[in-house]
């Protein structure tokens, strides 16, 4: 009797004439169309301008996926650089392959440009983009699924994911989705950092550590199931010391944050409360102008009613 399971996509692209639609790349575009979309919503709750956070993610996102590939070719070079490989494989993104920890690390330098010539403080704008950030990984995720790729462990279990390609070394068989795993943790980080900044009032980065140290924690269990090669250190996973560094670091710059500069930022964009004054100025004066006229309307048809009025 077969197990109930989780299908896998009998192919990751759908080729429209030449052009190759590979859902792996469309799980990365949407993911970021969602991070700047609720990125420009928190970004004008706390005062900014509309638009912003989309003109620094026009920074952030290509240093992001440069940053991403490079952690992914460094830490598994062996996929690219050993004998019998194409070196040229590096190069493919739409195949796959980007390590969160670079896309942030190196998409947090092309935010820290963008932020500096805008005269924008970083943490801030890290704040504001944080659970976008969850959700675009959320999303993102996805895209193992097309690949059938990052799984777990085997299992019986009711949802187990069933692999059925054989390429570069995988088995066919029922494994734990560890893509899903992640991709719901990811929603849950969004939702844990959306609700902290409202009730804990979080700002000077502190709602960007707060997501960062909570991912890791996920994170660090969910590389414990996964089988797919990796380099050990001391009997763990490389990626699982990294969320290790990377849960204390964010954890030590919560505390001590939270102690130097409690609460949020007064101002997080220059002139933004400027252009906010002068857009209610002019609805103002709009609106005042529009009264003589509404006015002498209603004096027109008041005259007009007392004419009818003395003819009859």
């Amino acid at each position: 009797m077969e197990i109930a399971y989780i299908p896998s996509p009998s192919r990751g692209v759908i080729h429209l004439g030449p052009i190759p639609l590979r859902g792996y790349a469309f799980c990365i575009i949407i993911g970021v169309f969602v991070a700047v979309w609720l990125g420009n919503k928190r970004w004008l709750a706390r005062g900014g301008r509309a638009g912003t956070i989309a003109d620094i993610a026009v920074w952030a996102v290509p240093f992001g996926l440069v940053g991403g590939r490079l952690y992914h070719v460094i830490t598994d070079y062996e996929l690219y650089f050993s004998e019998g490989r194409d070196w040229v494989d590096a190069f493919k993104v739409w195949e796959g392959g980007l390590g969160i920890w670079g896309a942030i690390a190196l998409g947090a330098v092309g935010a820290w440009i963008a932020c500096r010539r805008r005269g924008i403080p970083l943490p801030a704008y890290a704040d504001a983009v944080a659970p976008g950030i969850a959700l675009a990984q959320a999303i993102g995720r996805w895209g193992n699924w097309f690949n059938q790729e990052l799984y777990g462990k085997a299992t019986d279990l009711p949802w187990a994911l069933h692999i059925t390609s054989s390429a570069d070394g995988r088995v066919p068989g029922y494994y734990h989705p560890t893509f899903l795993y992640e991709s719901l943790w990811c929603v849950g980080v969004a939702l844990l950092v959306i609700w902290a900044d409202r009730r804990l009032t979080l700002g000077h980065g502190r709602a960007f550590a707060l997501y960062v140290a909570a991912y890791c924690v996920g994170r660090f269990w969910i590389e414990y199931l996964r089988v797919d090669d990796a380099h050990h250190i001391l009997g763990l996973r490389l990626n699982n010391w990294t969320a290790l560094i990377v849960f204390l670091l964010a954890v030590t710059y919560l505390v001590i944050v939270g102690k130097k500069k409690p609460g949020r930022e007064e101002v997080v964009e220059p002139g933004a409360s400027e252009d906010e004054a002068e857009e209610k100025a002019e609805e103002k004066a709009e609106t005042e102008a529009e009264k003589p006229e509404a006015d002498k309307a209603e004096a027109e048809d008041g005259n007009e009613a007392e004419s009818a009025g003395k003819k009859s």
